[in-house]
């Protein structure tokens, strides 16, 4: 349980992989953030996913 506790009270640093806003609010309070621009491979389509994943092997 030590080593989870070791956690608390050290800077904190995120990757956002959603929301932009969840970003700007973590910069707001002078957070280390870095925002990731990531969308579902074929846009969340999952039948133009598989064809792609058949397509890369």
């Amino acid at each position: 349980m030590k080593k989870v506790n070791d956690i608390f009270g050290k800077e904190l640093k995120v990757l956002n992989i959603g929301l932009e806003q969840f970003y700007e609010d973590l910069k707001s309070q002078d957070i280390k953030a870095v925002q990731m621009d990531w969308r579902p491979p074929a846009g969340g389509d999952s039948e133009a996913a598989d064809l792609l994943a058949a397509l890369l092997g």
